[in-house]
């Protein structure tokens, strides 16, 4: 191969490549244009769940120049192998893997990388489709399955084709597999200790993409040996057309007998007129048949349209019942206002009664302290006049008068006690009947507050329990329901598997009307359906290993369907709001058409706001098959009344349990401390209660012995009254006027103790009548409850009515359209016949008698029909032949002119593989011309790159061996004989692959370079002479991307915005996954 390097020697000195200078590039000229690049350079790039990292990026890259620097296991190499696989790279091109399922991260069901590249400039591609950017976004599953969404600028996807991706690619000339656009660290280190002239040699081909042409001409020779096939298969074709030619010439000598041709063609038109007529009427056999089978189920369709009547009737019955006892109810409670009124008005007259008996105490209070003033001032002016006396008087005599003066001064206290006592015991009376009143209301609200707090509990618990499994919110043993019906379904025990809870089954399309539409399903939620009657035994017994009696969920027993009803001739259809079966999504047909028998849900308005809804329904115009509506608030309104809903939250529909299970707590919190604030106060009340009949029996006492003390004081004052004394005529009359007055305070202290009595009396009168006037109001409102209940159940009984009379209607429908049906199929069959007696009358005109045909393949219309074609074909081509030869000749002239248009094809063929073959020669001789010039190129720029480092070196190329020897000498060439790479040091090794590298980027074109930890085997001084001519080479195609790889840290690399560094964060050594590795970009 001596004479090949010849060759190449002949042809560096005829290159004209760049001087040394071109490399001697200063940091000025680095920073001297900014200039960035258009088309296909990549802008930004995001890797999730791939190889062991969760979460890369995204990484912005700068236009001209970008190091992702980072420790070992940061993730450079991920970006890198990203960036291959995303552009279509296959897994063995990243030597990073033999299958793509390998880079989705363990424990992860896909991995994704999505690219950004550049879309500017004059290259663009597809500028008005894409925009200025052209995003890839590539998703491998855990299969190993590749999928690809390629989007414009505005986030919009344009295609998920990998051929659009290529097309893309060969646009910007990426090529992923290219050594030269993506050197991976793993294909420099084979490389650097590949020890065989032809490795280097194909690594040379595929960088300049000379071996991409060498496949080409492969190709082409292959297609050429396809197209020498194609013209012998022509040149078989052309003795085809040969003999086909010689078979028309042929056509004169083959005449046969017209008349028994033409004789046996009308005995087939006989047969043929009454094949068709057997035809005809074996086709109106099955049409007859309908017709019977259809009359016949007429009466079936009676049936039907009579039981609905019935129970159209039965169901009115039962609703008039149901409303005249509502009105019976209306009339009790009317019956008992009347008698509430007077009630109430007795126990204002008995209260006015005890006020005016309050005064009159209060009256005789005054004249009795009047009274007692008079006395003790009449009292006064006796004893003035006493002591005046006393002087004549004994001793005997004063002492007795002192005596009696002692015990009236006794009895006036005696009386002022018991009046007080009397007072205090009325008080005490009043307090007691209070207490027990306000006692009898706490307890009962006390009670209502404890059942409301133990149903609540039970909700909450089944919340709670909701929270793993959204079943129990229907039931804490509906679960174990399921599973039982699951069970038996498998064993073949159910015809059709039931189902259920039909709450479970619904979904909401507006979470806010969940409270009305649980409101208007009622008991339905918890609710069962079965397609017969055996299938309801079944799980009747299964519901019997599981619920109490009177706890079981109810079960309606309907035929299942597959498809859901109709609903749009007798569904309500408003442009402002949804129907109950529109604001539901129901995917199981079952479960829809089960909710429209049972509450006619399709009829059935929601409006959110309580004023629209009776606006819409009672405004005198309600919408059309609209039976009721409901608001948020669940109040149900119909045309003539509404009614308010007691339930003021959802408990089944709710979408947000945590919220209802807070709500609920809350309530509950709320009610237990207002439980025990009741308990607190009957406590208080109980005792109040106890310390007052305490007192009261006590002052009972004392008021009795004070009465007895002041019989015993009258008595001995009597005594003392009737020892007669002679008295002064002065005194007399004073004295007479004293006990007068004495009289009076007694006579006023009775009257006073009779209008507390009598007071007292009234008192019980009054709280007896207030009593009796409660107990007959709450005996209302228990009436009022009943009719609440009653109408409840006229509202279902009226929902009864309305579905029955649409099951009426609607199988009336269907009887008007059997018998409309019928009438068609009775008019096309009296068609049909009308067409066979013509095809009889026809018949009978070719042949008078009817030709009975056998069943056999030759005796149906269509086995006739293509005889008497070919009979009839064979006449006229046997008459063509005979009468008319010009036709014969044309044949004969098309024949021949085939036969010469294929020669000329084959011809034709032939001139363009001669031409095929010149033209091959000259591009394999371009091809060999080319492939020396980039030899030569490439030895010229390894030449100049060495010099820089101060190292001198030879490239030899030998094509015909496909052989590339590169020999390298550290130092001056004239001290030392060249080596071979492989006798350099690690560092000196790496040094002469990038020159390598970097002399094949001269000769090549690619938007964008990357180099995977090009100076890991080089030492410092190599390092920074390489980097240097990296970034000269940067610096000389400010409008190509480059983007390198290191674990150095990049901190001697000169400031310049063309510069930018991507530093990956360190990896966790103490976890199993890798951190989140995240852009941290500095500007140079």
């Amino acid at each position: 191969m001596e004479n090949g390097g010849d060759e190449e020697e002949e042809d560096d000195e005829n290159i004209v490549g760049p001087s040394q200078e071109s490399f001697s590039l200063t940091h000025n000229e680095l920073q001297a244009d900014s200039g960035a690049s258009d088309v296909g350079i990549v802008e930004s790039i995001t890797l999730k769940n791939f190889m062991c990292h969760s979460l890369l990026g995204p990484f912005k890259f700068g236009s001209n120049v970008n190091f992702i620097i980072g420790n070992n296991g940061s993730g450079k190499s991920a970006v890198l192998t990203a960036l291959i696989v995303a552009l279509g790279g296959t897994a063995q091109a990243t030597s990073r893997g033999s299958s793509l399922k390998g880079f989705v991260k363990n424990g992860e069901c896909s991995a994704d990388v999505s690219i950004t590249l550049r879309n500017k400039g004059k290259d663009a591609y597809k500028p008005d489709v894409y925009g200025t950017a052209i995003t890839i976004d590539l998703r491998i599953t855990r299969e190993g399955l590749r999928t690809y969404k390629l989007k414009a600028k505005s986030g919009q996807i344009v295609s998920t084709k990998k051929e659009e991706l290529q097309f893309i690619l060969d646009n910007y000339n990426i090529q992923v597999n290219n050594p030269v656009t993506i050197l991976t660290q793993e294909m420099s280190k084979h490389f650097l200790h590949s020890k065989g002239e032809g490795d280097k040699y194909k690594f040379f081909m595929k960088a300049t993409q000379l071996e991409q042409m060498k496949e080409d001409f492969v190709y082409i020779k292959i297609a050429k040996q396809g197209i020498n096939d194609k013209l012998e298969q022509h040149g078989e074709c052309l003795k085809e057309l040969k003999v086909k030619k010689e078979e028309k010439e042929d056509r004169y000598r083959s005449l046969a007998s017209l008349d028994d041709m033409q004789t046996k063609l009308e005995e087939l038109q006989k047969q043929m007129a009454w094949v068709l007529v057997a035809e005809m009427e074996k086709d109106l056999l099955p049409l007859r048949e309908k017709l019977q089978s259809d009359q016949q189920a007429t009466k079936k369709f009676d049936e039907k349209v009579e039981e609905w009547k019935n129970k159209v009737a039965d169901a009115e019955l039962k609703f008039k019942q149901i409303h005249n006892q509502l009105e019976n109810i209306t009339a009790r409670v009317q019956e008992l206002q009347p008698q509430c009124a007077q009630l109430k008005a007795e126990a204002s007259q008995r209260n006015n009664l005890l006020k005016s008996a309050e005064v009159t105490v209060h009256r005789c209070k005054t004249n009795l302290r009047d009274l007692e003033t008079d006395k003790v001032q009449l009292s006064s002016r006796i004893d003035e006049l006493k002591l005046s006396i006393s002087q004549i008087k004994g001793a005997e005599s004063q002492a007795r008068e002192d005596r009696i003066q002692q015990l009236q001064n006794e009895m006036e206290n005696l009386a002022h006690q018991d009046s007080t006592l009397a007072q205090q015991i009325g008080q005490y009376q009043q307090a007691s009947q209070h207490a027990k009143d306000k006692l009898s209301t706490l307890k009962r609200e006390h009670d209502t507050l404890q059942r409301s707090i133990s149903g609540n509990s039970r909700n909450l618990q089944t919340m709670e329990a909701s929270r793993s499994n959204r079943m129990r919110r229907f039931g804490e043993h509906m679960p174990d329901l399921l599973n039982s019906i699951q069970e038996a379904h498998r064993r073949g025990q159910f015809k059709e598997r039931p189902r259920g809870p039909l709450g479970y089954c619904i979904s909401l399309r507006d979470p806010e009307l969940a409270l009305p539409i649980e409101i208007c399903l009622k008991g339905l939620l918890q609710a069962f359906t079965c397609d017969n009657h055996e299938d309801e035994r079944v799980l009747q017994g299964l519901m019997a290993n599981l619920f109490r009696v009177g706890q079981r969920p109810s079960i309606i027993t309907s035929s299942f369907l597959q498809r859901i009803h109709d609903t749009s001739r007798r569904g309500v259809n408003h442009p402002d709001y949804p129907s109950v079966l529109q604001a539901l999504d129901i995917e199981d047909p079952v479960v829809a058409n089960c909710l429209i028998d049972q509450k006619t849900i399709e009829s059935i308005l929601l409006i959110k706001n309580r004023t629209d809804a009776r606006r819409v329904m009672q405004g005198g115009n309600p919408p059309r098959n609209c039976i009721q509506a409901f608001s948020a608030d669940g109040d149900q309104i119909f045309t003539n009344r509404s009614y308010t809903a007691e339930q003021t939250r959802a408990n089944y529909l709710s979408g947000d349990i945590e919220e209802e299970i807070r709500h609920m707590q809350e309530e509950l919190d709320s009610q237990r401390a207002q439980a025990s604030h009741s308990q607190q106060q009957i406590r208080r009340v109980e005792e109040d209660m106890k310390q007052n009949d305490s007192l009261l029996r006590r002052t009972l006492t004392e008021q009795k012995n004070t009465k007895e003390r002041v019989r015993k004081l009258q008595m001995d004052l009597t005594e003392l009254q009737n020892v007669e004394e002679p008295q002064s005529e002065d005194l007399k009359p004073l004295e007479e006027e004293l006990q007068d007055i004495i009289g009076k305070i007694a006579s006023k202290q009775a009257e006073c103790v009779e209008a507390r009595t009598q007071a007292a009396g009234l008192k019980a009168s009054y709280d007896e009548a207030e009593q009796a006037y409660r107990k007959h109001k709450e005996q209302i409102s228990a009436v009022a409850e009943e009719a609440d209940v009653i109408k409840e159940d006229l509202s279902k009984t009226d929902q009864e009515v309305v579905k029955c009379k649409h099951h009426k209607k609607h199988y009336e429908e269907k009887l008007k359209t059997h018998l409309s049906n019928i009438q068609t199929l009775k008019a096309n069959l009296d068609g049909r016949e009308q067409e066979l007696r013509t095809s009889v009358e026809k018949a009978m005109e070719i042949s008078p008698e009817r030709l009975e045909v056998g069943r056999t393949a030759k005796s149906t219309a269509k086995s006739l029909d293509s005889e008497i074609s070919r009979l009839k074909f064979k006449i006229t081509t046997q008459q063509d032949q005979q009468g008319d030869r010009e036709e014969i000749i044309r044949q004969y002239q098309e024949a021949v002119q085939n036969y010469k248009k294929m020669a000329q094809q084959m011809k034709g063929l032939t001139n363009f593989i001669r031409t095929l073959n010149h033209i091959l020669n000259e591009r394999l001789k371009v091809y060999n011309d080319l492939k020396r010039f980039l030899s030569a190129r490439c030895k010229y720029y390894f030449d100049t790159l060495l010099a820089q480092r101060g190292y001198t070196g030879s490239m030899t190329f030998n094509h015909e061996r496909e052989a590339l020897a590169i020999s390298v000498q550290p130092g001056k060439g004239d001290k030392a004989d060249l080596s071979d790479m492989r006798s350099l040091s690690g560092g000196e090794r790496s040094f002469s692959t990038v020159c390598f590298v970097l002399s094949l980027w001269a000769i090549t074109e690619a938007p964008f370079r990357c180099l995977d930890e090009f100076d890991v085997y080089m030492d410092m001084v190599n390092r920074r002479i390489s980097m240097d001519m990296m970034l000269k080479i940067a610096a000389s195609q400010r409008y190509k991307q480059f983007i390198f790889l290191t674990p150095q840290s990049m901190s001697s690399l000169p400031e310049s915005n063309l510069i930018q560094i991507l530093r990956m964060k360190d990896p966790d050594r103490s976890s199993n996954f890798s951190p989140l590795g995240q852009e941290e970009a500095e500007q140079h």
